[in-house]
C-alpha cells in the first residue's frame, strides 16, 4: 500500500471508494479464508465476504481506533457476527456452535496416515466452544495478532491468550504432539 492504513481508513470515511478499495485489496483473502474455514462452502464464503465488506463500507465512519481496536478486529467481528446472522438464517433452530465445520479434502491415497490424523482433529475441534475454535482459528491458521483477536471475539488479550494456550494444552493432552503439529501446519501442507 501506498498510503498507511490510518490513512487509507481516513480517506474512506470522507467518501474515497478507491481508498476502500485498497483496504479491501489488503483483507479479501485472510477474511475469505476464516469464513471459509467456519462453513467449508466455496459460494458461501464468497457471498459472506461480500457482505463483511458491504457492511464495513457502510459503518466505516463508525470506526475509530481507539474505541473499536485495530481495524483488522473490526473487521474480524464484523465477518463473526455476519457468519452467526447466516446460520441463524439457515438453521433457525440448530446451535449455532455446532454449525462449526473444517474442509477435509486431502487426498487419501496419498496421505492415508495424515488423513487420519486430521480427522481425528476436525472431530475434535467440531466439539470445542465456538469461542475456543475461533481464536485457534485466528491465531494459527490467520496468524493474527492477539490484540486483533481481542478485538474480533469482544475479550482481552489475556484473555485469548489464557484460552488458546488452554486449547492448545488440551489438545497436547488428547493427540500425541506429531498430531497437534499437524493442527498447526494444516493450512500449509494440506493448502486449506
Amino acid at each position: 500500500m501506498s498510503q498507511t492504513e490510518e490513512d487509507l481508513i481516513s480517506a474512506c470515511q470522507s467518501g474515497d471508494t478507491q481508498a476502500f478499495g485498497e483496504l479491501y485489496d489488503a483483507y479479501v483473502r485472510k477474511l475469505y479464508d476464516f469464513i471459509y474455514y467456519k462453513t467449508s462452502r466455496k459460494e458461501i464464503a464468497e457471498d459472506l465476504t461480500s457482505v463483511v465488506f458491504m457492511k464495513a463500507l457502510q459503518n466505516i465512519t463508525k470506526y475509530h481506533k481507539t474505541d473499536t481496536g485495530s481495524f483488522s478486529g473490526w473487521l474480524y467481528s464484523i465477518a463473526r457476527n455476519t457468519i452467526i446472522d447466516h446460520y441463524r438464517s439457515v438453521r433457525p433452530n440448530d446451535n449455532i456452535d455446532d454449525a462449526f465445520d473444517l474442509p477435509f479434502h486431502a487426498r487419501i491415497e496419498e496421505r492415508t496416515e495424515a488423513s487420519l490424523q486430521i480427522e481425528k482433529i476436525h472431530t475434535y475441534l467440531k466439539k470445542l466452544p465456538s469461542l475456543q475454535r475461533d481464536i485457534i482459528l485466528m491465531r494459527v491458521w490467520q496468524d493474527l495478532p492477539y490484540k486483533t483477536i481481542a478485538t474480533a471475539v469482544g475479550k482481552t488479550e489475556d484473555n485469548c491468550k489464557v484460552i488458546y494456550s488452554r486449547s492448545i494444552k488440551e489438545l497436547r493432552l488428547a493427540f500425541a504432539t506429531g498430531l497437534v503439529l499437524t493442527l498447526l501446519y494444516l493450512p500449509h501442507v494440506y493448502g486449506f
